[in-house]
């Protein structure tokens, strides 16, 4: 058992020692591949290419790396290799062309067998094959369009480039093209016997001819219209000028004419001043003597509201302490009552146990006689005081209702009196503030004629007297009348109790 097992733990140990070692060599013989690059592994019978990474064995396999990524190719052409335009006109440009390997397993190893893999992405090497190409490809497209479309088309140029060279380059791609300078060739580099730079001569010479002379009348258009504005702003200028002089005088004139009216008017404004505030002086004295008199008439007025005041809240004083006195009374005989069913009731009772006690004494005498006659007697008593204590029941509870319908009746006259006292006092203070408005118009009338009108107001005074008085006299004859009836119905409920 034991050889097993560890026969078995050296087996596990030589396993995980084999994957160890295997790991280990993995490990250094697998090559990594950077972003932008490829590796081309050459085998025995094929040739592998990875963008990621791959193990290499050494002396079976030969590992090498290609740059992908993308790389500039400029053309430029200026002087007398400038590009000629459909117009004959010659010009400077430089365009930058970007192309890179594509990145699929083909392309790559037919890069790579075309030019080698060191060589692929190589500037120079770059230069050399596309050049020619890329130049022809510039000449053709500038020949289908005129210098300023060149400009005005820089789009549309580079579209026809990209279109003419064509995407797919023997493994290479073109991803894009860029126009960076683009100027017309000086005259000074233009070659006079070349016919296309003599044609181009020509019709530069006949551009610029044009537009120097349209320079020129520009020039002296804007020299004739500074000329033309700068008399118009001379006249200008004097006329103001002369505007302002006129305008100066007639200011000047106005100012005098201002002035003296100015002069005149104040001394007139001073003389009605002085008329007026003499005026006013004696109007406020006048105004001062009837208000003197007012107020003394006022004060008079106010005085005697102030003393009718006064004895109608004596006569409220008193009017209040009285339904005191009455209420007090009220109350007082509603508990001497109360006291009276209280006794009346205890008396009842001491009656009834007097009562019993001579039943209990007649029933041991009776007892002794016979007992058949005691039953007899016994049981008539029973009836006789419970036929007693059900009539004495009925009738405790006929008074108790009696007393309640009383307490009620009282209430209820006592309400039908508070409410014809707070009747009586509302058409006592209704009648005393039509009084009180009656004097109020009286003063206004007699204050609006202080002179003629002092008669008619004292008349007036005296007939609200009169209203007030009237009224006073009918409020306490109702709350006279009103608690005669609410004493005669507190009787009546008493006499009923």
């Amino acid at each position: 058992m034991d050889a097993i097992t560890l026969g078995i733990g050296v087996l596990v140990a030589v396993v995980l020692l084999f994957a160890l070692v295997l790991v280990l060599v993995v490990s250094r013989l697998f090559r990594k591949v950077e972003q932008g690059k490829a590796l081309i592994v050459s085998k025995m019978r094929k040739v592998d290419v990875t963008f990621t990474g791959q193990v290499v064995l050494p002396v079976l396999h030969k590992a090498e790396v290609m740059d992908i990524s993308v790389k500039t190719i400029e053309i430029s052409r200026t002087g007398r290799d400038g590009l000629i335009c459909r117009d004959n006109i010659r010009a400077d440009i430089r365009i930058s062309f970007f192309v890179r390997v594509n990145k699929t397993v083909e392309d790559v190893i037919k890069v790579a067998q075309a030019i080698g893999t060191a060589r692929a992405s190589d500037k120079e090497t770059l230069q050399e094959l596309f050049n020619a190409k890329f130049s022809e490809a510039l000449k053709t497209v500038g020949k289908q369009l005129d210098f300023t479309d060149l400009y005005t088309k820089r789009e549309e140029l580079r579209f026809r480039i990209i279109e003419i060279i064509g995407i797919d380059l023997n493994g290479y791609s073109l991803e894009d093209a860029a126009i960076d300078y683009l100027e017309q060739t000086p005259l000074t580099q233009l070659d006079p016997g070349n016919i296309l730079d003599a044609q181009g001569i020509r019709k530069i010479t006949e551009l610029t001819a044009a537009e120097n002379v349209r320079t020129n009348e520009f020039r002296q258009h804007e020299q004739k219209e500074i000329t033309r504005q700068n008399v118009d702003a001379r006249e200008a200028i004097l006329e103001l000028e002369r505007r302002q002089a006129d305008a100066e005088i007639k200011q000047k004139r106005e100012i005098d004419t201002v002035r003296a009216r100015e002069e005149a008017e104040t001394a007139r404004v001073v003389e009605e001043e002085r008329l007026r505030a003499q005026s006013a002086f004696l109007r406020t004295e006048e105004q001062l003597g009837i208000q003197r008199e007012n107020q003394a008439r006022e004060v008079a007025v106010a005085q005697k509201n102030r003393e009718r005041v006064i004895a109608v809240e004596n006569e409220r004083i008193e009017k209040d302490r009285l339904l005191e006195v009455i209420a007090r009374d009220r109350e007082t005989e509603l508990t001497r009552i109360s006291a009276e069913k209280e006794v009346e009731a205890e008396r009842r009772e001491i009656a009834e146990v007097i009562r019993e006690r001579v039943a209990v004494d007649r029933t041991v005498a009776e007892q002794e006689e016979s007992i058949k006659r005691l039953r007899t007697v016994e049981e008539a008593e029973r009836t006789r005081q419970a036929v007693v204590i059900a009539a004495e029941a009925e009738a405790q509870e006929r008074l108790v209702k009696d007393i309640k319908a009383a307490e009620a009746a009282e209430q209820a006259a006592v309400h039908r009196a508070a409410e014809e006292l707070t009747l009586a006092e509302a058409r006592h203070k209704a009648a005393d503030m039509d009084a009180r408005a009656k004097i109020r118009l009286a003063e206004g009338v007699q204050a609006e004629a202080a002179a003629e009108g002092l008669a008619a107001v004292q008349v007036r005074d005296k007939e609200a007297d009169v209203i007030e008085k009237a009224g006073r006299a009918e409020a306490e004859a109702t709350e006279a009348r009103l608690r005669a009836e609410a004493a005669g119905a507190r009787e009546k409920a008493l006499a009923e109790a």
